[in-house]
Formats: structure tokens, sequence, C-alpha cells
């Protein structure tokens, strides 16, 4: 069984688990079928639900909205649904411009988030991506009167620099609360860019997006044969699966960050939680490093 102190994380002033499904790829039109992928993912402890207002655009969707649509026709069809999940969803994108975080842009975008998701209120509500031509303590006012309204209860931020997060830090203190990078055993850039050093610094929880690098983790055709080598040689030594292992690995680093699993087969989520029972030392955790990255450390 998995420790209590791997499975949960903080986000905030609560605890969510530490794996949590994420929507991007939640394009079905069966509702049905989505619910019974919703179920899985809280049946599991899954309990952050990550969507945002642009999904659907890709991934064989219908269009900017459609699966913040999906997921808002799974909790109406079981309002108890919602009692058990910490909701987030994203906004900012705006196909053609393509950033505005300006307020009524914003405002806009979390309004319609809301009438879609058919809730009256956002668990974490999160920037998608930086608009550069807006300023951290104007974009801070905006998210502020969020929560003071009651719309929102945590605010995060994705795609973003360290020093980005940490502007906007500056002016909105403590409601920040996450910051949504990439990262996985193939994509260390937040172990190096001081993402995740900037998360210890001030506490904010990782969201790692792609945390199996978008499937390349377990294609030999993808990644360095070494990182595959390490990958699979522990995974039998844990007898368990590499995915495992890379999942692991990430909620390894001291940052405590919360893994976004995209996968689409309640089976496939249910499989992926046995990560939470895998234990890396220190030396299996940089031998990953080094496999990655292909350089030995100094």
């Amino acid at each position: 069984m998995p420790d209590t102190a791997i499975a949960r994380r903080r986000l905030g002033r609560i605890e969510v688990g530490a794996l949590s499904l994420g929507c991007w790829r939640l394009t079905t039109r069966d509702i049905a079928e989505a619910g019974a992928l919703v179920d899985a993912a809280l049946d599991c402890g899954m309990d952050l639900i990550d969507t945002a207002d642009v999904y659907g655009l890709d991934w064989n969707g219908s269009g900017f909205g459609s699966v913040e649509e999906t997921l808002g026709a799974v909790i109406a069809a079981r309002p108890t649904r919602r009692e058990s999940m910490v909701l987030a969803t994203k906004g900012g994108i705006i196909p053609g411009v393509p950033y505005d975080s300006s307020p009524a842009a914003l405002r806009s975008a979390l309004e319609a988030s809301m009438r879609r998701l058919g809730v009256d209120h956002v668990d974490l509500y999160q920037v998608h991506r930086p608009d550069l031509f807006t300023h951290p303590e104007e974009l801070a006012a905006t998210l502020r009167s969020f929560v003071e309204e009651g719309r929102v209860s945590m605010i995060g931020v994705s795609n973003v620099t360290a020093a980005q997060t940490r502007a906007l830090h500056a002016h909105l203190g403590d409601l920040l609360v996450s910051t949504q990078p990439e990262f996985s055993a193939a994509h260390l850039d937040p172990l190096r860019d001081g993402t995740l050093d900037l998360c210890m610094e001030v506490g904010l929880t990782p969201l790692a997006w792609s945390p199996l690098g978008g499937g390349r983790l377990l294609d030999d055709g993808a990644i360095r044969p070494e990182l595959a080598a390490v990958l699979d040689e522990l995974a039998e030594r844990e007898g368990c699966s590499r995915a495992h292992v890379a999942l692991a690995f990430l909620l390894a680093h001291p940052s405590r960050p919360i893994a976004i699993i995209g996968t689409q087969r309640p089976e496939r989520l249910r499989d992926l939680s046995r990560a939470l029972e895998v234990h890396l030392d220190r030396t299996d955790l940089y031998r990953i490093i080094v496999a990655s990255e292909g350089v030995p450390l100094p």
C-alpha cells in the first residue's frame, strides 16, 4: 500500500492526491464513458481534476470549450462527483491573439468556463500561458478579485518562467498556490531552470504535465537508450513497469510535485496508481538524471 505521505500532497491549504487526472484528451462526447474515467480517477485518490477552456481544439476535439462542456455534463449527471473533486481549469489563451490576461479578457474566460462546467466556483483557476503585455500587478488584482467574489478558491499559473512566477507572487502572495510546468524523466528543465527551487522557496506546488513525456518514456526509440535501460532495470528490481518508475522519479522531488495523468482509460489510471508504492533511493534518482541528460554529474 502507498504511504499516505507519498499519496497526498499539499495544494494551498488542502491536500490532494499525488496523481491527478488531466483532461486535455477528454474529447469523447460519450458522457457515460467520460464519467467512468472521472469515477476511476476519484476512486484512485486522483481528486484533482485539471482541464482548460482551450481543451477540445485538438486531440480530435469538437472545438474550444468542448472538454469543459463534457466535464460539466459529467458533473451534472452525478452532482456528488463535484463534491469529491478539486476542480481546476485554465484561461488566458484566445486563438488568434494568442494570449490575453487583461482584466476583461480573463474575467470573460472565467465566466465562460464556469457556465460550461455548470459550477458556481472553481477550486483552482490557472493562467494558462503568460501574457507578456499584462503587468503582474494588474494580473494579480484581477485574480484576487475572483477570490474575493467567491468564484475561485486558489490561483495557479502554467507554462511560465520562474521569474514570471516570482513577479506575480510579489503582488498576489499566498493566493498563488501552484505552477504547472512540463516535467518528467525525459524533460528535466524544471530541475535546472529555477522552477522547482522557487516552488520550495515560496511554497508553491508543482503540477507536472506530461509526466511520462507524452508517452516518449515508454517508447525505446524516443528516449536515450541509457535512460530506457535504467528505467527498465529499476522496474525489474521493483517488480513494476517503466511507467511506474518514471512517475516515482518525479514524485520523489522535495518540492512534492503532483503528476497530471492524461490517459483516457480507467484501467490505466488504476495501474498507474501503483507508482505510489515504488521506492527509489538517491542513487536511483541520480542514475535516471544522468541517463536522461547523457552527461556525467560533476
